[in-house]
């Protein structure tokens, strides 16, 4: 896409940095509540971004957002049938639900009538309502070509150089250079989009505040071809699926490991999305003087049934090699400052256990849209940024801790089960919230007291008994889980009879 040029008015009211699938859909709403908007973005698209999976909050939020600032086509990428029918050059996967698979090392995986070690929830009925794993190449060059097409603003190739703020007229002088041009103008706002602490840490001085996380995980990852179907090697294995709610590779697959798991996100071009995610609160850290593509081999090669698949898989080309992420928890020391605000995937990351990226990522741009729409051409206060502010780190808590608690218990197949069973009671009672007609306050109900001190409560005891491994205390701890979540679990959860095979927990939607 090429950039625009001198023509184009370069006085714009907000500037969003960064073109990922948030900072166009929030540069798109921004232009039809009335803003001049552009959006300046380092690099260009087509460009390699991990896989990631949508929920079926995020399919909430994002048709609503459709409806709301009048743009039909997020509505139609948010199920997976009117994906297929309205943008099938934009290429997704299908995500029926969550999966899980408990290995050991250096065994073949195994499993029961009861499906012991395995666990399959289903968020949709069917296929046409399903979610979708995002190949976020095709997804964010898609969304910025829209954004163009509805008037926004686009330079790409453009790196900001110098930010300099006027405090009699609140305007930010904004100085750039892209293929050996400079360009300068003015802007009002400033949103950053950037989906990391870089930028607001170079011009805005912030910095990178992980010291309360629970979480503390790293990870390799890439995108590959070539990789054989988990159900397929199942087969192989005579490991029977009739029972399943689901095909497993429809979905977000995860191998639970003694390191952590493996994920794995198919799309329907042949491309997987695989990557390592190690829990460091285990002493189980990646070895920092190998290659990454080494610290992989040495991990999978250790369990013989995702060795039997991932061992025939090569590089994607992008990115062509496995990439290594560094500690993923981050979260900024503050979200906004005069004349600058950071949204939601730029203040913070915990993991992607639960999948939570883009739901996330889009309940703060909800949140971002409806402050500004509020204030159009009024002037934002200092109160309405602090607000957002704490909403986005309380959120970010609640989610540190629903993950946290899969990591401390996945060394036991069936505590795992219902840890996992707290993030779904959550997301139903915001999807219900949400359907009920309200907005909740915070994202994954993290405003409901009684829930969120049901979740701590579980965490404090999952810490105990992650140090004793006492069996008397696990069994007593899944009987706990399961009274707690009763007043809140409307869909059926740790139900025995089920035998870890859920056919719908989400809403209908």
């Amino acid at each position: 896409m090429k950039n625009l040029k001198e023509e184009f008015d370069q006085n714009y009211d907000i500037a969003i940095i960064g073109s990922g699938f948030g900072g166009s859909i929030t540069a798109m709403g921004l232009k039809k509540i009335g803003y001049n908007v552009c959006v300046i973005e380092k690099k260009s698209h087509p460009r390699f971004a991990i896989g990631e999976s949508s929920t079926p909050i995020a399919d909430m939020i994002l048709r609503d957002i459709a409806d709301s600032y009048n743009l039909p086509f997020l509505r139609e990428i948010s199920r997976y049938g009117e994906w297929q029918k309205y943008h099938p050059n934009v290429k997704c996967g299908l995500k029926r639900g969550f999966s899980y698979f408990h290995h050991q090392k250096g065994k073949e995986f195994e499993t029961d009538t009861d499906h012991s070690n395995e666990l399959l929830v289903a968020a949709s009925l069917d296929d046409f309502n399903s979610d979708t794993n995002w190949l976020r190449s095709d997804v964010d060059h898609f969304l910025i070509k829209n954004a163009v097409e509805n008037g926004v603003h686009y330079y790409e190739n453009t790196e900001i150089i110098q930010l300099d703020r006027n405090e009699d007229t609140h305007e930010w002088s904004v100085k750039t250079k892209s293929d050996e041009l400079s360009r300068d103008f003015k802007v009002n706002w400033i949103i950053d989009a950037s989906g990391s602490g870089d930028f607001s840490g170079k011009f805005f001085g912030t910095s990178n505040d992980i010291n309360n996380f629970k979480t503390n995980s790293e990870a390799i990852y890439s995108h590959f071809t070539g990789v054989p179907l988990w159900s397929s090697y199942l087969k192989e294995k005579k490991i029977s699926t009739d029972d399943y709610p689901y095909d497993p590779d429809n979905s977000a697959l995860h191998q639970i490991i003694d390191e952590g798991w493996i994920w794995m996100l198919r799309f329907n071009n042949g491309l997987l999305s695989c990557g390592l995610v190690v829990d460091n609160t285990t002493g189980e850290r990646l070895v920092n003087n190998k290659k990454t593509s080494e610290i992989w081999s040495q991990v999978v090669e250790q369990y013989p049934s995702i060795y039997k698949i991932l061992g025939q898989g090569v590089y994607a080309d992008p990115p062509g090699r496995m990439i290594k992420s560094g500690r993923l928890q981050r979260k900024l020391n503050r979200t906004f400052g005069e004349g600058w605000i950071a949204l939601n995937h730029t203040a913070g990351f915990v993991d992607p256990m639960h999948s939570t990226g883009i739901a996330f990522t889009l309940s703060g741009i909800e949140r971002i849209l409806k402050l500004f729409k509020e204030n159009i051409r009024g002037q934002l206060d200092r109160y309405q940024f602090i607000k957002v502010q704490d909403k986005t780190f309380k959120e970010l808590e609640f989610i540190d801790l629903l993950v946290s608690l899969t990591y401390r218990s996945r060394w036991n197949p069936k505590l795992y089960a219902a840890s996992v069973m707290l993030y779904f009671v959550a997301s139903v009672q915001y999807e219900q919230r949400r359907l009920g007609g309200q907005t909740p306050e915070l994202f994954l109900s993290a405003d409901n007291e009684l829930l969120t001190d049901l979740v701590l409560q579980v965490h404090h005891k999952m810490e105990a008994i992650e140090k004793s491994k006492n069996v008397v205390k696990v069994k007593e701890l899944i009987i706990e889980i399961s009274r707690l979540i009763e007043p809140f679990n409307s869909v059926g959860l740790l139900n025995d009879a089920n035998k870890n095979m859920y056919r719908h927990t989400a809403v209908n939607i």
